[in-house]
């Protein structure tokens, strides 16, 4: 992974053509990049990012944010209802309960 501007770039290599290529992975938009040394693929990356942010200022577009904060969650009624209560018993709101859970989950 590296990251950019807040931006992340998955990298793989491709052993055939011995070359490394990358995407973007935190837009809906698709930006890539490649090069044959980490030091051209770092530059690519970086290249590409403000290619894509330029062309969004001359569009007059605003370019897609990493990432907002906020994001929605589909579960069922029950999961719901039992994450509620869950959060209720511990005395905090379910977003701060579903936050708490995120975070432990995630290190």
């Amino acid at each position: 992974m590296m990251e950019y501007r807040g931006y992340i770039g998955k990298v793989e290599f491709d052993d055939e053509a011995n070359i490394f290529h990358g995407e973007i992975i935190n837009l809906r938009d698709v930006v890539t990049f490649q090069g044959e040394t980490v030091k051209q693929l770092r530059k690519a990356f970086q290249d590409s990012l403000d290619d894509y942010l330029e062309f969004c200022e001359e569009r007059n577009e605003s370019p897609e944010k990493p990432y907002s904060g906020k994001f929605m969650v589909r579960v069922e009624p029950e999961l719901h209802k039992a994450v509620a209560m869950h959060a209720k018993m511990e005395h905090k709101s379910l977003n701060a309960w579903v936050h708490d859970a995120l975070e432990l989950a995630a290190n």
